[in-house]
């Protein structure tokens, strides 16, 4: 996809903050569709962007794959990324439903014959006859182990919010745990009652949504995420 893709989720943040959307290697305008795909290679093009640009420090948001990715430009990258959003991203492999990983690794061209993912390919791409050999690189790297481990996740730096579907491709257990890794589950809070500053990890599961589903809910995510960027504890019981 490209980040043409992803306007729907891109515009609700740019009237209150500056929004880089990046086409990662092999996607949208970027080319690279020769030599392997990985996250660590897309996380260090994300932050030769952010350099390129001279940006300092950035929040980062990825959904599905950009997800992934932006764990990986935290880990990678830690003096670049500050808060982390991972929309239907996850920081394992097993972090997805084993049945997804399947029908992923099953996928062909000719599955996306005539679909807006093909024709948006070959509208953006340099390499537009290299469509095939893009599948193929993509079902390589959504099925090969991530080479981070949990301990690297809970060492990043900033703080995380993580947003999955309650039927999405992510299992709610991953996204439990990768909350719990990024230091949610604040006992104190749960004792008390009521948080007095702003969490260091959030999470959200939104009701009757799907992985792709996920991307007929921006405005709700938008919702969520502004105050998460903003770092604003949640407001008060007014009884």
């Amino acid at each position: 996809m490209s980040g043409d893709a992803m306007m729907p989720l891109i515009t609700p943040f740019t009237a209150s903050r500056q929004v880089i959307a990046i086409d990662a290697r092999g996607q949208g305008r970027s080319g690279g569709v020769d030599g392997e795909l990985s996250y660590e290679r897309m996380a260090d093009d994300a932050a030769a962007v952010l350099a390129e640009l001279g940006v300092k420090k950035a929040d980062v948001l990825g959904y599905s794959m950009g997800g992934t990715m932006a764990i990986a430009l935290a880990v990678r990258h830690p003096d670049k990324i500050d808060k982390q959003v991972i929309l239907s991203g996850t920081s394992r492999l097993d972090g997805w439903y084993p049945e997804v990983l399947d029908a992923i690794g099953k996928l062909t061209p000719e599955v996306f014959a005539g679909s807006p993912i093909e024709s948006e390919y070959k509208r953006l791409s340099p390499s537009p006859k290299k469509f095939a050999a893009m599948i193929e690189k993509v079902k390589a790297l959504e099925t090969k182990p991530l080479s981070w481990s949990d301990e690297d996740v809970r060492r990043i730096r900033g703080k995380t919010m993580v947003i999955v579907g309650d039927a999405d491709g992510v299992t709610l257990d991953h996204a439990i745990a990768l909350f719990k890794l990024r230091g949610g589950g604040d006992v104190g809070a749960a004792t008390q009652g009521f948080l007095t500053a702003p969490p260091r990890a959030r999470l959200a599961i939104l009701p009757a949504t799907s992985h792709v589903g996920i991307m007929s809910e921006t405005a709700t995510i938008a919702t969520m995420v502004t105050p998460f960027l903003d770092d604003k504890a949640p407001p008060p019981p007014s009884f």
